[in-house]
C-alpha cells in the first residue's frame, strides 16, 4: 500500500491524547519517510472545518491516526455532531482512544464506527491509559516512556502490515475491537457506595482569590465557555475536560462540588493499579 501522507488528528484538552497520537504519527513518518501533518480540533473554531483527505489505489492513501479521550466510557458526546460531518474519502485510519486509567469501555468501537461511517478504512486501533483529566494521581504521568515504547512497537507492526496490503485485491473491513456496537452501552454513570447516581453534568470549576486574570483558562477551554473578559463567568457548558484546571499558571481553578470530589476520590482509590494499554492490528 502506498502511503502519501501521515496525519495526527485529535481532540486533546489537557495534551495527553495529543502526546500519544503525535508520537504514533511521528514514529510512522520516521519509518516510512512520508510527509507528516496535524489537525487539532480541540478548540471550537477548529471544529468548523476538516482537512481534505483521500485514498485510492491509483494515487495512494492518506494515513490517519485519529484520537479522542474517553468521557463516561464513550467518545465525548459534545463532539458527535462535528464528527458526523467529517469525511475520509477512502483514507486509512487508526482510531485511538485514551482513558484515565479506569477503562475505555465502548469509546474505541464508537470511534471506529464514526470513522467507518465517514468514509475511512480502519485497519488497526489502540486504547491507551493516560493521566485522568480530573486527577494528578490517577494514571499519574502517563503516557510515560513505557507507554510510548509500546506505541512505537505497535506502529512498527502497523508499518509491516501496510507493506503487505494490496488494495487492488484486499477488501477493507472495519477493524475488530471490543465493545458494544450501535448502542455503545450508554454512558458510564458514577455513583456513591449507596448506589445513588452522582450527577456531575452541571458542575463547574470555581475561581480562587489568587487568580491573576491572565486569561489562560479562557484560551484553553475546549468549549469556549469561559468569558475572557471575566474569567469567573461561564458562558456555556463545562465538560470537565479540566484544561482550565490543569493549565492555570497559579492553580486558581478548583472544584468544590461534594459529588464531584467524592467521585474523584473514589476513582483514585479504586483504580490505583497500572492499567494496561490495548492494541489491535
Amino acid at each position: 500500500m502506498k502511503i502519501t501522507s501521515i496525519w495526527a488528528i485529535y481532540f486533546s484538552p489537557t495534551g495527553t491524547t495529543k502526546k500519544v497520537v503525535s508520537h504514533m504519527a511521528d514514529t510512522l513518518a520516521l519509518i516510512s519517510g512520508s510527509k507528516r501533518y496535524d489537525y487539532d480540533f480541540t478548540m471550537p473554531q477548529h471544529r468548523l472545518s476538516f482537512p481534505e483527505l483521500k485514498g485510492n489505489e491509483a494515487e495512494g492513501f492518506d494515513m490517519v491516526f485519529f484520537a479522542t479521550p474517553t468521557y463516561a466510557g464513550r467518545v465525548p458526546n459534545v463532539l458527535l455532531k462535528y464528527l458526523s460531518t467529517i469525511r475520509g474519502n477512502g483514507a486509512v485510519a487508526v482510531p485511538v482512544v485514551t482513558f484515565g486509567n479506569r477503562n475505555f469501555d465502548n469509546s474505541l468501537i464508537e470511534l471506529r464506527d464514526i470513522l467507518e461511517n465517514g468514509g475511512f478504512h480502519t485497519i488497526a486501533a489502540a486504547a491507551m491509559a493516560c493521566e485522568h483529566s480530573f486527577s494528578y494521581e490517577l494514571g499519574k504521568g502517563r503516557p510515560d516512556s513505557s507507554d510510548l515504547a509500546q506505541a512505537e512497537d505497535f506502529v512498527a507492526k502497523l508499518y509491516d502490515r501496510l507493506n503487505i496490503i494490496d488494495p487492488s485485491i484486499e477488501h477493507f473491513s472495519p477493524k475488530d475491537v471490543p465493545g458494544v456496537p450501535k448502542t455503545y452501552g450508554g454512558y458510564y454513570k458514577p455513583q456513591g457506595r449507596n448506589g445513588v447516581h452522582i450527577d456531575i453534568r452541571k458542575v463547574i470549576p470555581k475561581v480562587a482569590d489568587n487568580c491573576i486574570k491572565c486569561g489562560t483558562c479562557a484560551r484553553v477551554c475546549s468549549m469556549g465557555s469561559i468569558d475572557p473578559d471575566d474569567v469567573t463567568r461561564m458562558t456555556g457548558i463545562c465538560i470537565k475536560c479540566c484544561a482550565c484546571y490543569k493549565k492555570c499558571p497559579v492553580s486558581a481553578r478548583y472544584f468544590d462540588d461534594p459529588g464531584y470530589l467524592y467521585h474523584k476520590t473514589e476513582l483514585e482509590e479504586l483504580y490505583k493499579r497500572r492499567t494496561e494499554n490495548s492494541f489491535f492490528i
